[in-house]
C-alpha cells in the first residue's frame, strides 16, 4: 500500500509595463501573506517490530502525517484545523481492527480523520478558553495525556480553560464530551462517549511546584472506565553543589467509583522519586504503586499510557491485585555529536510486582537514542525487553522511527 501527501504551491509573475519607465514588480506574495497565520506539517516513518511468547511475530511499517493550519490571532480568537493520516506500508501486524488473533500486536491502525479542530480565545485576562477537538495533555500525562507516541494520536472534543489571573495559582477546568482515542473510528472502542470534568491547580512553593487534580470521569460506552480521582503532586529540584542538583517527586492519589460505574472501591495511587544530575548525565530512583482490591486496580483510561511502567506496554492495564514498579534510569545528553545538533541517550531498568510485593509480575529493560538532525528531522531507535512472571508472557519490541515536522 502507498502513503503519499500532495502539497499545492502557487506563484505569482510582474505584469507587463504600461509606463515609459518601468516600475519594480511587487515582491511575490508567500503563503503566509495571502493566508495570514501558521502551517503546520508533522511526519513520522516507523517500524515496530514485537516478538511475545505465544504469538506470531509481528512486523510493522506505517507512515503517519499530520498537516493543519493555525490562524492568526484576531480580536482575541485563533482558529486551528489539522487532519491525521496512519497508513501501513508492511502490514504483518495485529492492529487490533485487523490481524488474526494469534498475531502481536501493533497498535497503529490505518486511519484519516480531523485530529484537532479548534477555536481559543483570549479575551479576558491572563485566560484562555479552546473549544472543540483538542489536544489536551495534564501534569506529566500520568492520568490525562494525548498518548503521542501511537501513530494515531488521542484528542478530545472538549471545553477548556486556564487562567493565571489568580496568582500564584495557574489553574485549569475541562469539560470532555468525546475521547478519540488511538484505535481510530472504525474500530468499536475508538471512540468514547464522555460526561467527564477535569480540574486542575498548580503554584510555586519553597519545596518545588505543586499540583493539586481532580478528575471525574464517566464514560457511557466505557462504564468500567469511570472513576473519581483526588490526588497532589509536589516536584521540586535544588542544586546541591555547583556541578550536582537534586531532584524529587512527592505524589499521592486516590480513586473511587462515579458515574455509570456499577463497581464500588476505593483505591491509592503513590509516586517516591529522587534524582541527581551532573551536566549531561542523569540518573534516578523512582517507586510507583497502583493499589488493587483483587476485583479491579487503580487505572489511568486517559494517560499517555506507554511513558509508564514500561515501554513494552504490559501493564495498559492495572492488574486486579495492583501493580507496584520500582525503577532506575540513566541518561545522558551529547549536545554536539559529530552528526546533527543533539544526541539524548536514554535507559531504564524496572521491577514489577504486586501492590503489595508478593507476586513477582517481571522485570523490564528500556533503551533509547534520539539524534536530532536539526530543527525538522530527527531520527531514534528504542527497544523494550520484558522478562515476565507468573500470567505475563516474555516479549521483546524494536522501534526505528524517521520524524520530520515544521
Amino acid at each position: 500500500m502507498r502513503f503519499a501527501a500532495v502539497a499545492a504551491a502557487a506563484c505569482l509573475t510582474p505584469g507587463i509595463a504600461l509606463a515609459q519607465t518601468p516600475t519594480p514588480p511587487a515582491p511575490a506574495a508567500s503563503v503566509e501573506d495571502r493566508l495570514p497565520g501558521t502551517l503546520l506539517f508533522d511526519s513520522r516513518l516507523r517500524y515496530e517490530g514485537v516478538q511475545q511468547d505465544g504469538l506470531s511475530d509481528a512486523n510493522a511499517l506505517t507512515a503517519r502525517l499530520r498537516l493543519g493550519w493555525r490562524s492568526a490571532t484576531v480580536s482575541g480568537f485563533t482558529f486551528l484545523i489539522e487532519g491525521e493520516a496512519v497508513q501501513s506500508l508492511v502490514d504483518d501486524f495485529n492492529d487490533t481492527i485487523h490481524g488474526p488473533a494469534s498475531q502481536a500486536v501493533v497498535a497503529d491502525p490505518d486511519a484519516a480523520e480531523i485530529n484537532r479542530l479548534q477555536i481559543s480565545w483570549t479575551g479576558l485576562p491572563d485566560t484562555e478558553v479552546t473549544l472543540g477537538r483538542q489536544r489536551l495533555v495534564l501534569g506529566n500525562a500520568r492520568f490525562v495525556g494525548n498518548v503521542g507516541f501511537r501513530q494515531n494520536e488521542q484528542t478530545f472534543d472538549a471545553v477548556r480553560i486556564t487562567t493565571t489571573a489568580f496568582e500564584p495559582f495557574n489553574l485549569t477546568y475541562a469539560y470532555i464530551d468525546r475521547v478519540h482515542r488511538v484505535f481510530g473510528d472504525d474500530s468499536p472502542v475508538g471512540e468514547w462517549r464522555s460526561d467527564s470534568h477535569l480540574v486542575q491547580a498548580e503554584t510555586p512553593t519553597p519545596a518545588g511546584r505543586l499540583s493539586l487534580y481532580g478528575y471525574w470521569l464517566d464514560f457511557e460506552n466505557a462504564p468500567g472506565q469511570s472513576s473519581a480521582t483526588l490526588g497532589a503532586r509536589l516536584a521540586g529540584s535544588q542544586a546541591v553543589t555547583e556541578d550536582w542538583t537534586l531532584g524529587w517527586t512527592l505524589e499521592y492519589a486516590r480513586q473511587s467509583d462515579y458515574g455509570a460505574n456499577p463497581a464500588q472501591f476505593e483505591l491509592d495511587y503513590l509516586q517516591v522519586a529522587g534524582s541527581l544530575t551532573h551536566g549531561p548525565f542523569s540518573a534516578g530512583i523512582t517507586r510507583e504503586r497502583l493499589d488493587g482490591d483483587g476485583i479491579r486496580g487503580f487505572q489511568t483510561p486517559l494517560a499517555t499510557l506507554h511513558a509508564f511502567q514500561g515501554w513494552a506496554d504490559v501493564f495498559l492495564t492495572t492488574p486486579a491485585r495492583g501493580l507496584t514498579d520500582d525503577f532506575i534510569t540513566a541518561a545522558y545528553t551529547w549536545a554536539a555529536p559529530p552528526v546533527g545538533r543533539q544526541l539524548v541517550l536514554s535507559s531504564a531498568w524496572h521491577d514489577f510486582s504486586d501492590s503489595g510485593g508478593d507476586l513477582d509480575f517481571g522485570q523490564e529493560f528500556d533503551a533509547s537514542a534520539r539524534l536530532i538532525l536539526d530543527d525538522r528531522w530527527a531520527l531514534e531507535a528504542k527497544t523494550a525487553l520484558f522478562d515476565g512472571s507468573g500470567p505475563y508472557a516474555d516479549r521483546d519490541k524494536l522501534w526505528l522511527a524517521l520524524e520530520y515536522r515544521f
